[in-house]
C-alpha cells in the first residue's frame, strides 16, 4: 500500500493511497463497510466481486483511494505498468467509481495518477448514475487527454408493477407462440441456494452448449455459492425427461434481477429450453421476488430485444497524459482516425 498525504480539506489532510493487496482493504473499517453488500447493493461494487477476479480471473488490482475524513472516493483499477485499467472482466455488467461523501475525492485521484500512470482505460462505464460523466470531468480537470466512446449496450427491463402475466402479454408474439407450444415439453426448477448437483448440471450443459469455454470456472462458482449463501442466487434448471437440458444462473437483490449466465444442450434446441427457462425465471422474480428492474447485462444480442424493453449505453473512456512519449503513438492514430471521419463526413 502507498499513502500520499495531499494538503488539507476541510481542515483534514486528505489521503491517496494504492492497495494491490485486496486483505489491506478488508482489514480496514471504513472501506470493508463501504464496499460490502450492506452499503453497496450489487455484485459489481464490492470487494468480494474484485476479489474473485484477482483470485480467480488473473487480474492485478491497484485500488486507489481518496479520503478526507468520513469522506472516501474508490476507484477500482488494475494494473502493474504505466496503463492501468479497470478492475473488472467478462463477468462484470459495469464498472463505475464508489464515492460516499464529497465526489470532488474523485478528481483527486485523477490529479495524483498522473504521477503514477500515463494512460487509465476503463471500460464498461454507465452514465444513468453520472458516473461516466464525473469521470470524465473528474479526469479532464486534472489535465489528461480524455476519449469517450460507447463500447456497449445494456438490456434492462423496468417491471412497472406488472404482474407476470401483464409482462408476457406484451412480449412479441413469435416468442408468445413457442412458449405455448413448448413450456409443457419442459420441467423448470428454481432454487434459492446454492447446490451441487445443480451446479454440476449446469457446468455440463454450458459444456455442451453453444458458447465458448468458460473463463473461469472458479469464479462464478465460488460467486454462486456465496450469492446462494445470502439468498440472493436463483438457479434455473430445465429437464425433459428428467435430464437438465439448459441452466440459468441470475441474481437478485435491492429489486433488481440480474441474469448472468445462460446456456442449453444444443441437442435440446428444437425444446426451446432456453425460452422456457427464461419465461420461468420472469415469473419468479417478477410475481415472487417482485423486483423492479431485470438487467441483461452487456451485448447486443438480438434474443435479448424479446424479453427486456430498454437499453442503455456502457462507456469507454480512455485517458492520456498528453507529454507522456509512449502516448504519442496512440494519440497519432486517433487523431488520424478522426481525420478520416471527419474526410468522410463531408
Amino acid at each position: 500500500m502507498g499513502i500520499r498525504l495531499r494538503g488539507k480539506a476541510q481542515g483534514i489532510v486528505l489521503k491517496i493511497e494504492y492497495h494491490s493487496d485486496l486483505k489491506e482493504v478488508q482489514s480496514d473499517g471504513q472501506l470493508a463497510k463501504l464496499l460490502s453488500a450492506s452499503c453497496q447493493r450489487a455484485p459489481f461494487d464490492r470487494l468480494a466481486w474484485w476479489r474473485g477476479l484477482a483470485e480467480h480471473c488473473g487480474l492485478t488490482p491497484l485500488v486507489a483511494v481518496a479520503r478526507d475524513g468520513a469522506d472516501v472516493a474508490v476507484l477500482p483499477l488494475a494494473g502493474t505498468g504505466t496503463h492501468l485499467s479497470g478492475l473488472a472482466n467478462w463477468y462484470t455488467f459495469r464498472l463505475r467509481p464508489i464515492a460516499a461523501g464529497n465526489p470532488v475525492l474523485v478528481s483527486r485521484l485523477a490529479r495524483d495518477l498522473a504521477g503514477r500512470s500515463r494512460r487509465v482505460t476503463l471500460s464498461g462505464i454507465p452514465d444513468e448514475d453520472g458516473s461516466a460523466t464525473l469521470l470524465e470531468e473528474a479526469f479532464r480537470t486534472a489535465g489528461w487527454l480524455v476519449r469517450r466512446d460507447e463500447c456497449d449496450t445494456n438490456h434492462i427491463l423496468e417491471v412497472a408493477g406488472r404482474d407476470y402475466e401483464s409482462y408476457l402479454a406484451g412480449r412479441p408474439s413469435p416468442l408468445r407462440t413457442t412458449l405455448k407450444r413448448k413450456t409443457g415439453k419442459l420441467a423448470t426448477e428454481v432454487l434459492c441456494t446454492f447446490d451441487e448437483a445443480a451446479w454440476q448440471a449446469y457446468e455440463d450443459i454450458y459444456a455442451e452448449s453453444w458458447k465458448p469455454e468458460e473463463g473461469s470456472p472458479d469464479f462464478l462458482r465460488t460467486f454462486a455459492r456465496a450469492e446462494g449463501d445470502a439468498g440472493r442466487l436463483r438457479l434455473g434448471i430445465a429437464r425433459a425427461d428428467g435430464n437438465p437440458v439448459a441452466a440459468q444462473m441470475w441474481t437478485v437483490e435491492a429489486g433488481t434481477a440480474f441474469i448472468h449466465k445462460l446456456a442449453y444442450r444444443e441437442a435440446a434446441r428444437p425444446l426451446s429450453p432456453g425460452s422456457v427457462l427464461t419465461a420461468a425465471l420472469m415469473r419468479h422474480v417478477i410475481d415472487v421476488d417482485r423486483v423492479d428492474l431485470v438487467d441483461f447485462g452487456t451485448g447486443d444480442d438480438p434474443y435479448k430485444r424479446d424479453w427486456m424493453e430498454s437499453t442503455r449505453p456502457r462507456y469507454r473512456l480512455d485517458m492520456f497524459r498528453p507529454l507522456a512519449p509512449g502516448n504519442w503513438p496512440s494519440l497519432a492514430k486517433a487523431g488520424l482516425r478522426r481525420l478520416a471521419a471527419a474526410a468522410k463526413r463531408r
